[in-house]
């Protein structure tokens, strides 16, 4: 099993992100995906999830109004769109599948990588 995220970067207080994460070696379908992020000197903190058929989501308080999540089940792909971007939102962004609907990472199964996200103020 492999997730592939991708997409962050460097940008200004304000500007906007789309990060991706691309799964494969498991039936997409049938999990639930979600995002985490984790700043220096930080735990890792619940972003974000999708239901299976992408029809259920959920976001931390912190990122409800700014993120929205999303998922191609034809693509294997799910994605994270990152709007009105602040400093705090600083942080590693990790992709994960899990067969639950969950905001605690324990829960989830299979996790990517991690792609940085730098906002500067």
């Amino acid at each position: 099993v492999q997730l592939q995220a991708s997409g962050g970067g460097l940008v200004q207080a304000g500007g906007s992100l789309r990060l991706s994460c691309a799964v494969s070696g498991l039936r997409f379908s049938a999990y639930f995906m979600g995002w985490f992020r984790q700043a220096p000197g930080k735990e890792r903190e619940f972003v974000s999830y999708i239901s299976r058929g992408g029809g259920s989501t959920d976001y931390s308080n912190s990122v409800k109004g700014r993120f929205a999540i999303s998922r191609d089940n034809v693509k294997n792909t799910f994605y994270l769109q990152l709007n009105s971007l602040e400093p705090e939102d600083t942080a590693v962004y990790y992709c994960a599948a899990g067969t639950i609907p969950s905001t605690t990472a324990f829960r989830y199964k299979y996790w990517g990588q991690g792609t940085q996200v730098t906002v500067s103020s």
